[in-house]
């Protein structure tokens, strides 16, 4: 398969690599030095499952230069989404998945607007980041995808990506029964621990292990639950008990990748994530007090990153 990686992040560095590496062919979208190293150097990845570098890699900052490929992973900032829309549209065909790895839920609206049924719907684990130009580091969670037809139709285009996505070492893939079960969990889980996690500014094994920052935690991912059965999605009845479990299982030193960004002072996926969720209760009017007070309390420090 032809894949375009759209976002050679973390996220987008890790995957596209590994598939890079199982000989696909594989085209990362960066920019700047950033796009400069990969094109001379590779793309070097140091993962706790095995380093590896892709080279030669293929690496541009001009979508139009590729033309259409079979598959366009989506892994860019949240925010950064509604600007790219038009340089996505040149990657995409009447035959393209588009894969969307974004962290947050809205941006499935945005997406299947511009392209209908050609969207998958999709999700990662993983903790990752760009440690330099080039250069990608995955440091906890083992990496795993899990994707399928926003109908939940057992397709032979997915399939085909489950098939070629199994041959790719450090990836654990999935096809869920439910994916829009499987990515609401998963924003439950994102934004609950990226915003106690950048309020607390500690790491999951710490404000798990403190009885108020703990119940904090549980009430923020409670309220992303209701809003979730709210707009109609089967969540299990005991899946914020499961993650409580989770979060309990997960390694010293885990950030999530918006609690990094706001300690770090860049822009952040604040609005993606506990904004989001703070619209839609409103919109179903289902309390958010959670939330609101992590919004509130996270809000400078976005507004500073953004020069406002």
């Amino acid at each position: 398969m032809k894949f375009a990686i759209f976002g050679t992040g973390g996220v987008g560095g890790y995957f596209g690599g590994r598939l890079a590496q199982a000989g696909q062919d594989v085209t990362f979208i960066a920019r700047g030095r950033h796009l400069a190293q990969i094109t001379e150097a590779g793309l070097r990845v140091d993962s706790i499952g095995g380093d590896f570098v892709v080279k030669p890699a293929k690496a541009t900052d001009s979508p139009q230069s590729v033309g259409e490929v079979d598959v366009v992973i989506v892994a860019t900032k949240a925010w950064q989404l509604s600007e790219s829309i038009g340089q996505l549209k040149h990657l995409v065909g009447k035959r393209t998945m588009v894969l969307p790895l974004l962290n947050g839920i809205e941006h499935m609206d945005l997406l299947v607007d511009a392209f209908g049924s050609r969207v998958l719907g999709g999700l990662c684990r993983i903790s990752s980041f760009v440690a330099g130009p080039g250069h990608i580091t995955h440091v906890g969670i083992k990496p795993s995808l899990a994707f399928g037809e926003l109908t939940n139709e057992k397709s032979g285009r997915v399939k085909a990506l489950f098939d070629v996505f199994s041959l790719a070492d450090g990836i654990t893939v999935d096809v869920p029964e439910n994916i829009q079960v499987a990515m609401w969990e998963k924003f439950v889980f994102i934004c609950s621990t990226s915003g106690v996690g950048a309020v607390t500014r500690q790491s999951m094994d710490v404000f798990r292990a403190v009885p108020e920052s703990r119940a904090l935690f549980e009430s923020a991912a409670r309220e992303v639950e209701s809003v979730g059965r709210a707009k109609g999605v089967a969540l299990p009845a005991d899946m914020v008990e499961a993650l409580m479990k989770r979060i309990d299982s997960l390694p010293a030193g885990t950030v999530a990748s918006m609690q990094k960004d706001i300690m770090e002072g860049r822009p952040s996926e604040l609005e993606a994530q506990t904004g989001a969720v703070i619209r839609m209760g409103r919109a179903l009017k289902i309390p958010t007090p959670s939330h609101k007070f992590i919004y509130a309390s996270l809000l400078p420090m976005e507004l500073k990153a953004r020069g406002k």
